[in-house]
């Protein structure tokens, strides 16, 4: 029996060999997926910035999941034609729909030799070099936002998480027991609603501040709403402030909302998914004084620091507070013990598995330095005042206001017609085109173009190229 279950044994290995290519497969099928990634890069500049969504479907493969493995160059081949090509190409340096970040390749050599190790990062114990990465690149971000060095962060997938890490972080901190009010404005992003109703606070009151003429948080208003609550007897719980608005990139008053949040003893949040980091440039340094004075921050590096997809941060001021909301323990793991390396970050996430995705942070910083980035950052800015520049000499545009950051919500006024639908014709216009690629929002019901400037890859004549498309498309359209 033993010898029969030996030779089954050898049957299955050897089935499951393909799985393990050995060191000259290896060797070739890196080649080729080295090449296929740079023949994708070298093709960026002048790709299209949209495909038709059609492409898709330009190869089938029958069936999708085989029995046997596929010739490799035919699966890259499918993956170049009917993955990279169709849709948006936010990799393009003419994207400037949504946040971009455009994914520098350091990044990619980043994931490539995380997955290759494959260390678990969640616990300082099993992947020590991992976890001290992990922990000095918290830091790092925390130092960026002037945050004091006994503050706490975990990397996330994105905002999204990164938020709801903060707020769960405040619900522990500040509102234990429920009942107390929150403050936003009517730009807050919608991940804090989803947020707020995964923390089991959706259902709390809810103040919605006004905003003044530049759309950003009216600290007047603000004041009286906590006032009124008080005297009400509701107790003031999170203020949730911008620093980088999607719609427009408007930075609220921060020290004026940070020094209310004390008085009446609101935790503070900046939502600085998009325009936190910016913290790191001189010029945004200014713009964000006051993001140091928050309870709790949350940061998207593949925005502003130009990451990949799938890299956020939730920064805590009192790392104590990240803490008490997310360590947790179990038997199997708990005699594995600590290391001098900092602390574990899943006592400081809601995540158990994670990725080391530090490394795609880490490295890039190694490697290009953090000058670079503060460069990048600071020629972005510029961009966006020159876009609104280019835009305020041309008749017939409506630029919006000034950029606080690298985004501008603009409108064409047409001579005749709704200057909404007008602009949403230019919109799809636009993006139909394929050449630039903008995106549209509405701010108090009425229509905007947004261009948001963020990739390393945009510079002066990419952004000529978007005003020659929106005036283009201005003509085409008969405005």
């Amino acid at each position: 029996m033993i010898e029969d279950l030996k030779a089954e044994i050898a049957r299955l290995r050897a089935d499951a060999a393909p799985l393990e290519p050995d060191s000259s497969e290896r060797r070739l099928l890196g080649a080729k997926a080295m090449q296929h990634a740079l023949d994708y890069w070298d093709q960026v500049e002048n790709a299209p910035s949209n495909r038709p969504w059609s492409e898709v479907f330009s190869q089938q493969l029958e069936p999708e999941f085989a029995e046997e493995g596929r010739d490799p160059a035919a699966v890259l081949d499918y993956v170049a034609t009917c993955v990279d090509r169709p849709g948006f190409a936010t990799t393009s340096p003419r994207f400037m729909a949504y946040i971009p970040g455009g994914g520098i390749p350091y990044s990619a050599f980043g994931d490539l030799l995380a997955a290759t190790s494959n260390k678990y990062s969640g616990f300082a114990s099993a992947s020590p070099g991992a976890v001290r990465i992990e922990n000095a690149c918290v830091a790092w971000l925390a130092s960026v936002i002037g945050y004091p060095h006994e503050a706490g962060g975990t990397l996330t997938s994105g905002g999204s998480i990164a938020n709801l890490t903060a707020i769960v972080a405040a619900r522990e901190a500040n509102d234990p027991d429920g009942g107390g009010a929150i403050y936003v404005t009517r730009f807050a992003h919608y991940c804090i609603d989803k947020a707020l109703h995964i923390a089991g606070r959706g259902h709390s009151p809810k103040r919605v501040i006004a905003t003044d003429e530049n759309y950003r948080m009216s600290v007047a208003a603000l004041e009286k709403a906590l006032e009124d609550d008080r005297r009400e007897g509701v107790r003031p719980w999170i203020v949730v402030a911008s620093a980088g608005t999607v719609d427009t990139g408007a930075i609220d008053p921060l020290p004026e909302i940070a020094e209310l949040c004390r008085r009446y003893g609101a935790w503070l949040h900046v939502d600085g998914a998009y325009g936190g980091l910016f913290a790191l440039c001189e010029e945004g340094r200014r713009l964000l004084r006051g993001i140091e004075q928050a309870d709790s921050v949350a940061l998207d590096p593949h925005k502003t620091l130009f990451l990949p997809y799938g890299t956020g941060a939730a920064l805590v001021r009192d790392g104590k507070a990240l803490q008490d909301a997310f360590s947790a323990s179990g038997e199997y793991i708990r005699p594995l013990g600590e290391s001098e390396v900092g602390p574990s970050p899943a006592d400081l996430s809601p995540e158990l598995t994670r990725h080391f995705r530090a490394l795609r942070l880490w490295l890039p910083l190694q490697m290009a330095g953090i000058a670079a980035f503060r460069a990048c950052q600071t020629e972005k800015l510029a961009l966006a005042r020159y876009f609104h520049a280019r835009l305020s000499a041309i008749e017939g545009f409506d630029p919006g206001p000034a950029p606080d950051l690298s985004v501008v919500a603009f409108r064409y006024l047409p001579r005749s017609g709704d200057p909404d639908e007008f602009n949403e014709r230019l919109m799809r216009h636009i993006q139909q085109e394929g050449r630039v690629m903008l995106s549209g929002t509405k701010i108090d019901g009425s229509y905007r173009l947004r261009c948001a400037i963020l990739s390393f890859r945009t510079h002066l004549e990419h952004v000529d190229d978007a005003v020659h498309a929106v005036v283009r498309g201005v003509g085409a359209l008969g405005g």
